[in-house]
């Protein structure tokens, strides 16, 4: 069994620098093995092309051969249910601790108690840290306790806390002596998961001084370069928030920091309603009698609607795992208003085809657009998806990138009236909501 350590657990925060919980496991007293676990609750719903997986995967071997090559040591990676793996992981070695990070969604936090019990039942402590957010749970919330469901006031309160809060850099090279040194921990390949190599690649991050502040001023435009496209690295760890909050502030203009503590609103309401993920937060909102039309969701999923700047929404969302976020509210607002199909089976379509697919953020956006949620749209606000146009890409640039048939006799014809459907939406929402 060898010699007593501690593990740590990586999740969501697949970098090894500026890491709350690997940082306190590094500094504790007994040597750190590293592990990650291919968790096959989640990964048995996903293709076997999955861009996330290869971006993980990816991910953690770029992060073995630097710990490797600086400190001798490695992370084993497993593939498994998390109770699996630490059963064995109980049995292979002695363990006095296990460091992680939390999480906030409902299947992590109930993963996250059943390895708990199951250490503890073991005589080993589980230790879990803030990592992932600036305040969680009920850090930022109403004078009376209560969590705030109107983003403004979250907002500014969460501006004032800020301001007395100093945001400590994690590092971990000075610690990186406590590592095991061992070349050897289980590695995986893809194909020993059922996985092969995506074709799409997760794109890097680009959050510069200019980016920030020229965001406010160019975010709205689906053809210009205005966005960072942190998403997905903010949703699997590889950069950490605190730097990305340390940058945004130094920044006159604001814009990218509030998108920063909208993801934080969203993240305190998954946490204080964990219903939302299947029920609205409204809950006159689930009386809406969805028409729920299999083959319009179909033309919807597949960038056939008619309607040129959906269509170029989903074919980019289908192509490159990504759709810009002006785009995502129209198309939102088109389902569930125009085709009168629920929000969920967006939602679930999102959770599949995004990169940056974020439970919180996609179910507080999604229930926005129904009208059901926190701090939503009201119902009768309806996108008109032929203004948009005028709006936000009126030389139809974006179209034409992503909608190459736009203008010739190829391109669908309208699968729906704008007007009809709008008075058929207000009709059926009015219906719902006003009983």
């Amino acid at each position: 069994m060898g010699k007593e350590v501690n593990i740590f657990w990586f999740r969501r925060d697949l970098r090894l620098d500026d890491n709350a919980g690997f940082k306190a496991a590094l500094r504790d007293d007994l040597p750190v093995l590293p592990i990650f676990i291919f968790d096959k609750e989640i990964l048995d719903k996903l293709p076997e092309d999955d861009a996330r997986v290869s971006f993980i995967f990816e991910t953690l071997q770029k992060m073995r051969d630097k710990l490797q090559e600086e400190n001798g040591s490695s992370i084993g990676m497993y593939h498994g249910t998390p109770e699996e793996v630490f059963k064995d992981l109980i049995k292979d070695h002695k363990i006095g601790k296990v460091f992680t990070n939390r999480d906030y969604e409902p299947y992590a936090k109930e993963r996250d108690k059943k390895i708990k019990d199951l250490l503890e039942d073991n005589d080993i402590e589980f230790l879990d840290f803030k990592d992932q957010v600036i305040f969680e749970k009920d850090e930022v919330v109403k004078q009376d306790g209560d969590p705030y469901v109107v983003y403004t006031p979250y907002k500014n309160t969460w501006r004032e806390k800020f301001k007395n809060t100093e945001l400590d850099f994690h590092y971990t090279k000075r610690y990186s002596d406590n590592l095991i040194e061992n070349s050897r921990l289980p590695n995986l390949s893809l194909s020993d998961m059922g996985f092969k190599k995506s074709s799409i690649e997760v794109p890097d991050y680009q959050v510069t001084p200019g980016l920030i502040q020229d965001y406010k001023d160019k975010r709205d435009y689906p053809a210009v370069e205005g966005t960072s496209r942190l998403g997905p690295h903010l949703r699997f760890g590889t950069v950490s928030v605190r730097q990305m909050v340390r940058d945004a502030n130094k920044e006159k203009n604001k814009t990218f920091l509030d998108e920063l503590v909208w993801r934080e609103f969203f993240m305190q309401i998954l946490h204080h309603y964990p219903d939302t993920t299947t029920e609205a937060f409204k809950k006159k909102y689930d009386r809406i009698e969805w028409r729920n039309n299999e083959d319009e969701f179909e033309l919807w999923k597949e960038g056939k609607t008619g309607y040129p700047l959906v269509d170029a929404g989903m074919r980019q969302l289908n192509k490159s795992g990504y759709m810009h976020n002006r785009v995502r509210m129209l198309v939102a607002s088109f389902l569930c208003k125009h085709l009168l199909i629920d929000w969920r089976w967006g939602e679930a379509y999102f959770a599949e085809k995004l990169l940056d697919y974020e439970m919180s953020s996609n179910v507080g956006n999604w229930q926005w657009a129904a009208g059901s949620g926190v701090d939503a749209a009201p119902y009768f606000r309806i996108f008109n998806p032929t203004t948009q146009i005028d709006k936000f890409d009126k030389n139809k640039e974006y179209i034409k990138e992503w909608v190459p048939e736009f203008g010739t006799d190829d391109y669908p014809e309208k699968m729906v009236d704008h007007k009809e459907a709008r008075e058929r939406a207000l009709k059926t929402y009015k219906e719902a909501v006003n009983n």
